[in-house]
């Protein structure tokens, strides 16, 4: 499976969740550590925890090789990290304090409206 195949399943994953404000940047050109960065948040810790528990149970189901899950206790910035896609899953007061969206400006977004219901 593809890097954008992995993207894919899980921005489907979190969507069903009610992730709020998906976000990927491309990160091919920019970072050598992975293909696509994932941002979303959500409104509380039980759901930071519920998109995680998905995008995790998604990529199980399509074979994905989840290396490694952290923050998922503390509910408040969750990394999922499955290789060439990194999944940032935040309550909306951490992304606004961590802003990776303006640390990585000069990678673009990629369209994600063919598999984010609005």
């Amino acid at each position: 499976m593809d890097s954008k195949q992995i993207l894919e399943v899980a921005v489907k994953a979190a969507n069903d969740k009610r992730a709020e404000d998906i976000l990927a940047l491309d990160m091919e050109k920019v970072s050598l550590i992975t293909d696509y960065f994932l941002i979303m948040d959500a409104t509380s810790n039980r759901q930071v925890q519920a998109i995680t528990d998905a995008v995790h149970d998604a990529a199980d189901a399509a074979d994905i090789d989840v290396k490694r899950i952290e923050g998922r206790e503390a509910g408040r910035w969750v990394l999922i990290d499955l290789g060439d896609v990194m999944v940032h899953v935040f309550q909306k007061e951490e992304r606004g304090h961590y802003n990776l969206e303006k640390l990585w400006s000069d990678a673009p977004t990629v369209d994600l409206s063919d598999w984010v219901e609005a």
